[in-house]
């Protein structure tokens, strides 16, 4: 019975994570060309973008070319994102 009980939990932070990751994509959309670029310089320089989930610990890396919207990774934020993408 307990090994039910926990795919229930796991299964539940799945959709919740899924859930603010769509909603993120929706925010994404009206708000991804006022979002400043990284403060990294290498991925400044590519034009990358961040934006955090909402209620989350994970966000998108994005750029943007000719008014298309390419998220190309997902991170948590305790990970090495900027060594990853350069």
């Amino acid at each position: 019975m307990r090994c039910f009980k926990d795919w229930n939990n796991h299964k539940q932070a799945a959709k919740n994570v899924l859930d603010d990751f769509e909603d993120t994509v929706e925010l994404l959309k009206h708000v991804a060309g006022n979002m400043k670029t990284c403060d990294n310089p290498r991925l400044q320089s590519l034009g990358y973008h961040r934006i955090n989930f909402q209620k989350h610990r994970y966000f998108m890396l994005y750029r943007i070319e000719d008014d298309v919207v390419y998220v190309d990774d997902i991170f948590h934020e305790l990970q090495d994102y900027e060594n990853r993408m350069i």
